[in-house]
C-alpha cells in the first residue's frame, strides 16, 4: 500500500513538473514575441519592403538629388540634411514626400528644437527674410518613380550609418 501512495505522489510530481515545463515554454514563447514587438517600427517596416539596391539608389541620388542635398545627403545652402530626417521617417512617408511637392521650410519648423512655429516661419517668408524652400514633385520622373525603393534603401542606409558617403559596392 505504501508503494502505491509513493507511486501516486511521484506521478503527481511528474505531472506537476510537466505542467511547469509547459508553462515555462509558453512564457518563453511570449518573451520572444515581446522582444519582437520591442523592435522599432521603422526596422520592421524596412524588413517588410522589398530590398532596394544601394548602388542604384546612390546613382539616382547623385543624378537627381545631390545638386540640392549635397553629394553625401548632408545638406547644402539649397536643401536640408536628409540623414536626420530619414532616421525619423519610414518608407511610406519618404515615398510620399519625394513623389509629391514638399515644403521643407515648414517641415523644418515643425521639427525645430528651438520651437519655431509654422506661423513664425511663414511670417519670415512674408517679410522677405527667408525664401520658401519647396522640393519639386518627382512623381512624373520615370527614373525616380521606378527606383524609389532603391533611393530609400540608399538614404536609409546612410542615415543608419550602414553606408558611408561614398559609392556603394556594385
Amino acid at each position: 500500500m505504501r508503494a502505491l501512495v509513493i507511486g501516486r505522489r511521484r506521478l503527481a510530481l511528474a505531472s506537476l513538473a510537466v505542467a511547469a515545463l509547459a508553462a515555462l515554454a509558453t512564457l518563453a514563447a511570449g518573451c520572444a514575441v515581446e522582444v519582437q514587438n520591442a523592435k522599432p517600427a521603422r526596422e520592421l517596416a524596412r524588413q517588410a519592403l522589398p530590398e532596394g539596391d544601394l548602388y542604384v539608389g546612390w546613382r539616382v541620388f547623385q543624378q537627381k538629388c545631390a545638386s540640392c542635398h549635397g553629394m553625401a545627403a548632408t545638406g547644402s545652402g539649397n536643401a536640408p540634411d536628409l540623414l536626420p530626417r530619414l532616421r525619423e521617417m519610414g518608407s511610406h512617408q519618404f515615398i510620399g514626400l519625394v513623389l509629391r511637392r514638399y515644403d521643407w521650410l515648414l517641415a523644418a519648423a515643425e521639427s525645430s528644437p528651438t520651437g519655431a512655429t509654422q506661423s513664425a516661419v511663414a511670417e519670415k517668408v512674408l517679410q522677405g527674410r527667408e525664401a520658401e524652400l519647396v522640393m519639386p514633385a518627382w512623381k512624373g520622373d520615370p527614373v525616380v518613380s521606378a527606383h524609389i525603393i532603391d533611393l530609400y534603401a540608399y538614404l536609409a542606409a546612410r542615415a543608419d550609418g550602414i553606408q558611408g558617403p561614398g559609392r556603394p559596392p556594385h
